[in-house]
């Protein structure tokens, strides 16, 4: 098993619910940030102990990461919110808006022409 917290195995993480894991997130984030300041005053007395938080971290946005895309279930009864389109399809969208536009121009024009007649 690679470096890190034992309570934070991989297998563990995937029973963690969503918000489970962004408090874990939070916790890890506040802990970095104390050894980070322990290591600046040169009161830390664990190097590693910054190795394996970094690594929980990871494991912890791998997680996350990996439920958006679809790829690792989420736990039973929690479902992830419905993210908005891509820009991409919003600017495909609006494109196959604008013929349709277009066409009612064409539609007053033929009208205009019709009544000329």
């Amino acid at each position: 098993m690679a470096i890190g917290s034992k309570e934070l195995h991989p297998d563990e993480l995937d029973t963690f619910e969503d918000e489970r894991l962004v408090d874990e997130l939070k916790k890890a984030k506040e802990e970095l940030f104390n050894l980070r300041f322990q290591s600046a005053t040169g009161q830390l007395e664990s190097h590693g102990r910054l190795r394996a938080v970094k690594r929980d971290i990871a494991r912890i946005y791998t997680i996350i990461r990996e439920r958006e895309l679809g790829i690792r279930a989420t736990p039973v009864g929690v479902e992830l919110p419905a993210k908005p389109e891509p820009k991409a399809k919003k600017k495909a969208a609006k494109k196959d808006e604008a013929p349709a536009a277009s066409d009612d121009v064409d539609s007053t024009e033929e009208l205009k022409t019709e009544e000329a007649k």
